[in-house]
């Protein structure tokens, strides 16, 4: 792309095309976006923004991990998701209160790219297909919300686990192995548990083919974990 910002690669225009905000958008829109844009390395531990820190931006994560939680009163974290590469985040915040309603932090090293309001601002006025993109965006993260609610209260820790499992295997069938990105006890909270409860759930998907050695998953048959994740069970362990 020409006017690349300092730090943008080939490969990430291909990660953010994954994405519902800039999967449709012309190349000359995402170039438009892309040009205003910064991209930083930011190594694992930085702290992005603040919950109530004023939102004057938003961010794509072209490689890396970033955690999204909100600080209660008593000071403890409660973990809203992990957002993985080529996922958007904090563009309801920049348009809705102004505020930023969690906290993120680089839960690995990371590239970020970072769009502000007013650089987003002009793109919108210089090209409507982005305000529509932003729509599909923000529809897609609802249904993606919406769906992890229904999880966390329906779905058995066993199955929830191999859910969140499958989000760093590969596409079709087979067996695969993976090293999780950061640790277990994160997992465990975002996915409302606690450690002990998470652990047996491990222990359950060794039924279904899933090893865990530290922090290495090796999956004997994908098919058969996403069989197992996407069952119609209405019972089971529901502890968290």
């Amino acid at each position: 792309m020409r006017n690349d910002p300092p730090g943008f690669r080939p490969q990430d225009a291909a990660t953010l095309r994954s994405n519902a905000l800039f999967g449709r958008l012309p190349d000359r829109s995402l170039e438009l976006l892309v040009s205003t844009a910064q991209v930083r390395t930011v190594p694992r531990g930085t702290t992005l923004f603040v919950q109530d820190e004023g939102a004057d931006r938003f961010f794509a994560l072209l490689d890396g991990w970033v955690k999204l939680y909100r600080l209660t009163r008593d000071g403890a974290e409660a973990v809203v998701t992990i957002v993985a590469p080529g996922e958007t985040f904090a563009e309801a915040a920049m348009f809705a209160s102004g505020k930023f309603p969690v906290c993120a932090e680089a839960v690995a090293d990371s590239r970020v790219m970072t769009l502000t309001a007013e650089g987003f601002a002009r793109c919108l006025r210089e090209d409507d297909q982005i305000a529509f993109a932003m729509l599909g965006s923000l529809s897609v993260r609802l249904r993606h919300l919406v769906q992890q609610i229904e999880q966390l209260q329906v779905q058995p820790t066993a199955q929830r686990v191999g859910s969140f499992l499958l989000r760093f295997c590969p596409e079709g069938g087979g067996a695969t192995s993976f090293a999780l990105p950061f640790d277990k006890a994160l997992i465990a909270r975002r996915l409302g548990m606690q450690p002990e409860t998470f652990s047996r759930a491990l222990a359950k998907l060794r039924g279904v083919g899933v090893e865990t050695q530290g922090g290495t998953v090796s999956v004997a048959d994908l098919d058969a974990l996403r069989r197992f994740c996407n069952a119609d069970s209405g019972g089971g362990d529901h502890g968290g």
